[in-house]
């Protein structure tokens, strides 16, 4: 064979075996399913946390882990399937938001699944015990579901007057009952009338702030919620073309508009989740790692909006709020 041959076809295998090999490369490394239900230019500063947790467990995306991002976009009936793909592709570990779990549940008995709540894990069912939870489930919550009562009477600082106050709820929410009732004993006990609206998707907004109009009630509690959530700068908007004073338990709310913001750290939660997402691609069961629960609890007051909506921010408020912003 003459030289110029050979090289040409030494260099045409090596050519044709540079993509296997790059493909070999790429396989070998551990695949996280990143399951949402929200949307993905919404969540960067969290994934970004959550990408962080890994770094500091040893992983860096691209480098030595491979991630793939689901996302619903607020429509939770996609989350089923979004779950089985990420089953099929066979992922080492799948991450999962408070509405995402069932889905990721029913997809797999075996994949270790590490949920980001915001209610009791075990109250819900979805842990034996938060030390040990067993099974192939663990987590992190913020407890935001449990933190509802405590808005309530935050919302009741600012309008101490009120004498009618309104939840917001997600009905295709897990948490929705939950939320309902822990509620209407709260106001109970703080004497006050509690009206429950429902909305699921964006042409329910303008149902209920007709109705909330009609009820003249003194301000709302948006209950926690990720479709809720990626529509933060729509309701807050809603909230103050209509003078109502408004709390919501992710930080998002105050910053796009909103009143009240109160809540367990979302950014520490996606943290802890990387982290433990790298100790189980390192080994551990997720059956003995007990449940983290973020203990940050932050209080956002948008100072700007209450002087829209005329109200004095209580002093005793102010002293507590982890951020004011002007």
């Amino acid at each position: 064979m003459r030289r110029r041959e050979f090289l040409g076809v030494l260099g045409g295998g090596a050519g044709a075996s540079w993509p296997l090999v790059a493909r070999a490369q790429q396989a070998v490394l551990p695949l996280i399913g990143f399951l949402h239900s929200g949307s993905s230019n919404l969540y960067a500063r969290l994934v970004h946390a959550f990408q962080d947790g890994l770094n500091e467990a040893g992983y860096i995306e691209g480098r030595n882990i491979a991630i793939e991002y689901r996302w619903a976009d607020g429509k939770y009936d996609r989350l089923p399937i979004l779950a089985a793909d990420l089953v099929l592709r066979q992922v080492a570990v799948i991450v999962a938001n408070s509405p995402a779990i069932p889905a990721a549940k029913a997809a797999t008995t075996t994949i270790p699944i590490i949920f980001q709540t915001g209610s009791d894990p075990v109250a819900s069912g979805l842990v034996a015990s938060l030390s040990r939870p067993g099974g192939n489930l663990t987590g992190v919550s913020t407890m935001n579901v449990e933190l509802t009562p405590k808005r309530l009477e935050l919302l009741r600082e600012f309008v101490p007057t009120a004498i009618a106050l309104a939840l917001l709820v997600n009905p295709t929410n897990p948490n929705a009952d939950i939320q309902s009732r822990d509620l209407k004993a709260a106001a109970v006990a703080l004497g006050l009338q509690l009206h429950v609206l429902y909305a699921s998707s964006e042409r329910d907004f303008d149902t209920v702030f007709t109705t909330l109009a009609q009820l003249r009630v003194g301000g709302l509690v948006i209950a926690p919620d990720a479709f809720f959530i990626s529509r933060s700068e729509q309701l807050a908007e809603l909230t103050v073309r209509h003078a109502l004073p408004a709390i919501f338990s992710y930080r998002e709310f105050a910053a796009a508009g909103g009143l009240l913001s109160y809540g367990g750290s979302s950014t520490d939660q996606f943290r802890q989740a990387g982290i433990y997402a790298g100790r189980i691609l390192k080994g551990e069961r997720p059956a003995d790692l007990p449940v983290q629960q973020v203990t940050k609890i932050e209080l956002i007051i948008n100072l700007k909006i209450a002087k829209v909506l005329g109200l004095t921010v209580p002093l005793s408020l102010l002293g507590r709020a982890d951020e004011v912003i002007e």
